[in-house]
């Protein structure tokens, strides 16, 4: 049995889906305000729901119970229900999660963290690190994802391809490793069975590392027309790193200016060792572009 925690997530479901697929007992950890849409989509996929919360510890202990590996996903930085922060979910859930799955001699444990900048410290950085360290002590696997494309390439964040505008933290001229949620999903599953994901970390991209304006480029050739730029200065971001009132405002700042300093990372060995196939902003874009356009231009 395979507990997902973040199970309603962007990633999370992802997994649950992938793992059930593949003919795995798959546990979802969810709450009761999850959304039912989602819930019901875990369920017809045959995953067990268990009601419960990374901030409390006696549904965390039931959830691992009878399980013989953890994945998680879950963080508050794109949850909008009440009561979640980087704190409470980052840092103290996840740790709660760690020191129970321990307990319960769960064999392996999966967790999905992030790429960071040696130069920053923030609340996030700070979580993800202290959780990293504490899987150390089970069979673990860390994946340390890129920035996600369908987060950071869409218009919650400014880039509105629907409406080709672009909002560029920065200059814009650094490469990223610009990566699908999917991809990642798809590596927990792997990984879960992989020998050589056995206590390790892999650092984990898309396929070509490409700047933000290499990206517009792309969806301007894609979709046949140009984009409208919007540039942040450097400055402007610093300072609101430096103004934040609240760990999630200087986290978020931090990750502007983390993607402002790019986050190019070579493939090739993983994609070798693991076989995975990545998905790249081209695929995406075409993708995204394509729901997008008017029905006429469809046909």
């Amino acid at each position: 049995m395979v507990l997902v925690v973040g199970a309603t997530g962007l990633v999370g479901s992802a997994v649950c889906e992938k793992l059930a697929r593949q003919g795995r007992k798959v546990r979802a950890l969810v709450r009761r305000t999850s959304s039912q849409e989602r819930t019901a989509a875990l369920q017809s996929c045959g995953v067990e729901l268990c009601v419960g919360d990374l901030k409390d510890p006696d549904s965390i202990a039931a959830a691992c119970r009878g399980v013989n590996a953890v994945i998680s996903t879950a963080s508050a930085t794109l949850s909008r229900q009440a009561g979640d922060s980087i704190e409470s979910v980052d840092a103290t859930g996840q740790l709660s999660l760690v020191n129970t799955a321990k307990s319960c001699s769960v064999e392996r444990f999966l967790f999905v963290s992030f790429r960071r900048s040696p130069a920053l410290s923030f609340p996030l950085d700070d979580a993800k690190q202290a959780v990293e360290k504490a899987v150390t002590a089970l069979n673990f696997t860390i994946i340390q994802a890129s920035w996600f494309m369908e987060v950071w390439l869409s218009a919650a964040l400014g880039f509105d391809y629907a409406n080709a505008t672009a909002r560029i933290y920065g200059p814009g001229t650094a490469p990223i490793s610009w990566v699908s949620f999917r991809d990642v999903a798809e590596m927990c599953a792997v990984a879960l069975r992989h020998p050589a994901a056995e206590r390790t970390t892999i650092e984990f991209g898309g396929p070509e590392a490409l700047s933000p304006l290499e990206v517009v480029a792309r969806f301007e050739r894609i979709g046949g027309r140009p984009f409208q730029l919007e540039h942040i200065p450097e400055q402007v971001l610093r300072s609101q790193f430096e103004g934040a009132t609240d760990s999630m405002q200087r986290s978020f700042a931090a990750l502007m200016l983390g993607y402002l300093q790019g986050d190019a990372i070579d493939m090739a060995p993983v994609v070798e060792t693991f076989g995975i196939k990545l998905g790249s902003v081209d695929d995406y874009a075409r993708s995204v572009l394509a729901e997008t356009a008017p029905t006429s231009a469809r046909s």
